[in-house]
């Protein structure tokens, strides 16, 4: 790739691993909860309701990146399990890892304290760990994937991600709108077990953006796709705060998949990406503070609630520590000899 494509690249996990932070900032000082949000001011919700837009679009960022850099390539036998010894193996050995660091971490962090409940301090503690055994089956999906798409032009499989698309996204919105009409339990059957469901939409179409499918899309398009699908998301979460309906924005809401897409590839045709330093920096450890940054919300959370501010403030604080914590951590993890780059999965 050209240097051009490198600094956008490198943008975009820099921005991807920022947004992750701050989702998980705002949802520490937030409970997202109808009844928890009528304790709050009418800025405090439209804030809470925009920062779980904006946090949402880390995953998909870097689901899209991982299409982008993976998906168009040649695989043969002996490739595949090259693939799978570099990527696959290593993951695994990281999540099991990890998952022990934060399972001690929990009983030194509550032992001996009657104010912290085990159960919620583990539900926080652990909350970006769904993301390894996902990307783990979509590693070893992958040259799969890769070799089918070779057969295709991207006019068929563009196609095909509209129909798939439709079948993840659509129902379940259409499922979840007449659930909040009081019309539940209305279940439509579908199986998307071979396509990755969701997320394997946002890396299938990563795959797309570097074919150059969506070139033709007006920029100024792409950007009022964007501020439409952050607006309808904002404004759908308020509705259903106004029904009284627990309603929790994720990667299968639609309007998440339009927003995150479209600045996608708004970010693909940059130039030169200003502060570059700063951006190598920022992306370079991403992965790894995707790995640490838990260790430190659970201890900085209760600090940061006391504050006398208001909870926007404080996600804002905990997001700013949160980030300042975890890649002084990372900087410091990752000069260990011979260790270091390894339970970073740093390569």
């Amino acid at each position: 790739m050209s240097k051009t494509r490198v600094e956008w690249i490198d943008l975009v996990r820099a921005i991807a691993i920022l947004t992750v932070l701050y989702i998980h900032a705002t949802d520490g000082i937030y409970i997202i909860s109808s009844d928890a949000i009528l304790n709050h001011t009418v800025f405090s919700r439209v804030f809470e309701f925009a920062s779980l837009f904006i946090g949402r679009i880390g995953v998909p960022f870097f689901l899209m990146i991982t299409g982008y850099l993976l998906l168009d390539r040649s695989y043969d036998d002996e490739r595949v399990r090259k693939f799978w010894t570099k990527n696959c193996k290593g993951l695994i050995v990281v999540t099991i890892i990890w998952s022990v660091i934060y399972a001690i971490s929990l009983q030194f962090i509550t032992v001996g304290s009657s104010q912290v409940n085990f159960a919620e301090a583990g539900t926080l503690f652990f909350s970006h760990m769904w993301y390894m055994p996902m990307i783990i089956g979509m590693y070893l999906s992958m040259p799969f994937v890769s070799t089918a798409l070779e057969r295709f032009g991207s006019d068929t499989v563009w196609q095909a991600t509209i129909v798939f698309s439709l079948l993840a996204f659509i129902l379940p919105f259409i499922t979840l709108v007449l659930d909040m009409q009081g019309i539940p339990d209305v279940t439509l059957q579908y199986c998307l077990g071979f396509s990755g469901g969701v997320y394997g939409i946002y890396i299938i179409l990563g795959y797309l953006v570097k074919k150059g499918q969506f070139k033709h899309f007006d920029s100024i398009k792409l950007g009022l796709i964007a501020l439409i699908s952050f607006m309808v998301c904002l404004l759908f979460q308020y509705y259903a705060f106004t029904k009284g309906y627990d309603f929790k924005l994720w990667y299968e809401f639609p309007f998440v998949l339009t927003g995150s897409f479209a600045l996608f590839e708004l970010c693909s045709r940059m130039g030169k990406v200003r502060a570059y330093p700063l951006v190598t920096f920022l992306s370079k450890y991403s992965f790894a503070v995707f790995l640490v940054h838990n260790l430190f919300r659970l201890p900085l959370l209760p600090l940061v609630v006391r504050l006398p501010f208001t909870e926007p403030v404080k996600a804002i604080i905990l997001w700013i520590l949160l980030i300042i914590f975890s890649y002084a951590a990372t900087v410091i993890i990752y000069r260990i000899p011979r260790f270091g780059k390894y339970i970073l999965y740093m390569r």
